[in-house]
Parts: structure tokens; sequence; C-alpha cells
């Protein structure tokens, strides 16, 4: 696995015309039911995120192909559940991940919207969310607004730490920009979670009796 990571690495450092797509197929792939499990995105978005910080890498550039990347991998999970529906859980290869699967499926149930918002930052179940979205029939234009929200803040998220690293690495004083990564992911991951605990904690509270 380290040396598939060296290489992807390696491809984009010396063909940066092509760092756009590539970074896009991994989003994709990892957003991607089952093929998500054979990318190790976040440690490459990680190095790449160094690379951008280093000055490699464009930064809008990397941001546009990953978020666009992200949204598309999702997108195709969820059509894929519409259209197959339920009977997709007995085809051979997503045998082997029913616990992941029964788990997204609890999340939504429990949740909906702000599972599929959530899902992509939890690894067990970010690939299996769409699908079970798909499968349970969400309103598409829900899921795409969640999905497109979730991307916007998921790639920031993963390549802010490789960036801060060679950013400090190579003593720059562009924390302006540094912030306006972290920041802008972050923010949405706090908002996110706050809209989840009151919601966690609306469900807790007994249905109010009528006199």
């Amino acid at each position: 696995m380290d040396s598939y990571v060296s290489q992807v690495i390696s491809f984009i450092e010396t063909h940066q015309l092509w760092a756009g797509p590539v970074i896009a197929l991994l989003c994709l792939g990892e957003s991607m039911i089952l093929v998500g499990l054979f990318i190790p995105a976040t440690a490459l978005l990680i190095l790449i995120g160094g690379l951008v910080g280093a000055g490699a890498l464009p930064l809008t550039t990397v941001l546009a192909w990953g978020i666009a990347g992200a949204i598309v991998g999702d997108a195709i999970s969820y059509y894929l559940g519409r259209w197959m529906g339920p009977g997709i859980l007995r085809w051979g290869p997503l045998r082997s991940q029913r616990t992941p699967v029964a788990r997204a499926r609890l999340a939504f149930s429990r949740y909906g919207f702000m599972a599929v918002l959530v899902g992509r930052f939890l690894g067990p179940i970010r690939s299996t969310i769409p699908l079970v979205a798909g499968i349970m029939r969400m309103p598409n234009r829900s899921f795409q607004l969640a999905n497109v929200l979730s991307a916007i803040a998921w790639v920031p998220v993963m390549l802010a730490p490789g960036y801060i690293g060679a950013r400090t690495l190579g003593a720059a004083d562009n924390a302006n920009q540094i912030g306006m990564i972290v920041g802008s992911g972050l923010s949405v991951v706090v908002g996110v979670w706050l809209l989840v605990s009151m919601m966690r904690k609306r469900k807790r509270q007994p249905p109010a009796t009528k006199p």
C-alpha cells in the first residue's frame, strides 16, 4: 500500500497537468461503494495537501477537482441504490459488507439528511451511506444538497494536515490562507455536529401531552 501511495504522489508531482483529474478520481473512488475500500484516499489527500502547501500544486485546482470527484462518487452510489433497490445488497461482493451496510441503514433511518451530511467523515460508512440513501428512496434534491455540502467540507479537511505541515516546515507566513482552509472545513463540521446533537436531544424528549 505504501508503494502505491508513493507511486500516485510521484505521478502527480511529475505530471502536474494530470493532477486535477487524478485527484478527482481518487475522491470519486473513495466515495463509491466497494471501490472506496481499496483506495487509501485519506493518506493520499494529506500528502497532496503537503504538495499544495509547498507550492507544487495550485490550491483552487486541487479543491475544485477533489470536490467534484467526491460529489460524483456519492451520486453514483446513490443512483445505484435507487436503480437496483434492496436487491443490490444480495450482490456477491456486498455480502461481505453487511456490518457497514447495517450501520449505514441505522444511521440513515435515525438521521436521514444529517446522516448523509456527516457520513462522509465516518470511514466505516462513508461509501455505504449514499447507497443506502438511494435504496431507501431519499428525495434526490435532499440527497444532492447533503452530498454537495459534505464534499465542500470534506476535501479541505482532508488536505489541511498536509497543507499546514508543509507551510510550517517551510516557515511560510501565509496564515490567512491556512486559516481559510481549516476554518471553512472545520466550521461546517462543527455546525453539523451541533445540529446532530440537537436532533438527538429532540428525539429523546417525550412528546408533549395535550391537556
